[in-house]
């Protein structure tokens, strides 16, 4: 177990240098990085004061024109009327002056130290954005995945026992529309219903907190917390608690089938010693490894489109406008720590196997 540990611990930095250098690539390939952004905002902002400024007479416009003409750069699409010089000065402020080689090299040394720099545009440093944006993501992370477990688990036990019966078949049914139909779509169905889009308004629409959270009491602040998470948990918890329902109940058919099962009922066992006392450990092996993967995908992917539904700034909103306005530091700041983080966990879901069944010995199994 040591030796399979260690082993998987060795090969997370060179996963984490294989996961940097392809979104690297892939980046620097792609259009409309943050220099080019930058000269569009310069642009759009000097063609709206031209518009004013010819208002007021064609001469100054066709002069400023003239100048913009003796400034063009073709370096970058988009960039008429700007001079070279400033350009270069834009590409320094971004870290573009150097070829791409050398700054990928300087980042990859930089995440060596935990160092991510700031964001491009927020003069924050990425890691006091990811913590000050953390304890939304948590909040939805752990609540969403707390209530799926205290749900799928005792419905798909129950629909193993009952396998084929009425209720079995009346469960598939809800838990195929789970399955099929996206979370964000139950998200704005919860909105129009019941946070005031046409029918109810029940429920709050943004952020996790009211505006007079700070002044209220601390049972007040309680209720005020969960009432704002309702109705984005609700949605998180609808799409996706489908999955382990279906894991559980077939978890518990297979075990069932097996001959140790008949031979504990031949030995007087009631049906709940047989199922709590034999069945459950083995069946629950899968269900109870899978939670850390469970937790890091809606921890940090499934809850992006809710963040942005729910007005929630979170990670996931954190993310989603970080790749639109190319803020380079926070992309690749995050995608590194989460990446490490989903690497850990799944080390950590390797090792419960053998926890929940001490048989299992990982020593032995190739990485």
């Amino acid at each position: 177990m040591l030796a399979y540990a260690i082993r998987r611990l060795a090969l997370i930095p060179l996963t984490l240098f294989g996961i940097i250098l392809i979104n690297f690539v892939v980046v620097q390939l792609a259009p409309g990085g943050p220099v080019e952004q930058m000269i569009a905002r310069i642009e759009g902002t000097a063609g709206s004061e031209s518009q004013r400024i010819s208002g007021g007479g064609g001469d100054i416009q066709a002069t400023r024109m003239q100048q913009g003409r003796e400034g063009t750069t073709g370096a970058y699409r988009g960039a008429q009327g700007l001079d070279p010089a400033f350009i270069k000065d834009i590409e320094k402020q971004f870290g573009f002056d150097k070829p791409a080689h050398e700054r990928f090299i300087q980042m990859v040394g930089n995440y060596v130290r935990f160092d991510f720099g700031k964001s491009f545009y927020r003069d924050t440093s990425v890691v006091d954005l990811v913590l000050e944006k953390m304890p939304v993501s948590i909040s939805l992370g752990l609540w969403t995945t707390f209530i799926i477990y205290l749900v799928s688990i005792p419905l798909g036990i129950a629909k193993a026992r009952r396998d084929g019966s009425t209720f079995d078949i009346a469960s598939s049914w809800a838990i195929i529309i789970g399955y099929a139909v996206p979370g964000f779509l139950f998200a704005i169905a919860l909105i129009v219903l019941f946070a005031g889009g046409r029918y109810f308004a029940w429920f709050p629409l943004r952020g996790l907190t009211s505006p007079d959270w700070a002044e209220m009491t601390a049972w007040g602040k309680v209720v005020d917390y969960f009432w704002h998470l309702a109705l984005p948990v609700t949605a998180l918890v609808i799409g996706s608690f489908a999955g382990l329902t279906m894991l559980t109940k077939n978890s518990f058919l297979e075990e069932i089938n097996k001959q140790y099962v008949v031979t504990a009922r031949a030995k007087g066992l009631t049906d709940n010693q047989v199922l709590y006392g034999h069945i459950f450990r083995n069946a629950m092996l899968l269900v109870v490894a899978g939670f850390p993967a469970a937790l890091v995908g809606i921890l940090f992917t499934g809850s992006i489109l809710i963040e942005i539904i729910f007005s929630l700034d979170g990670l996931g909103l954190l993310g989603y406008e970080a790749v639109v306005n190319r803020d380079y530091p926070v992309m690749f700041g995050t995608l590194y720590m989460f990446s490490m983080l989903g690497l850990v966990l799944n080390l950590i879901s390797d090792l419960t196997y053998q926890f929940v069944d001490p048989r299992i010995d990982f020593g032995k199994r190739e990485v």
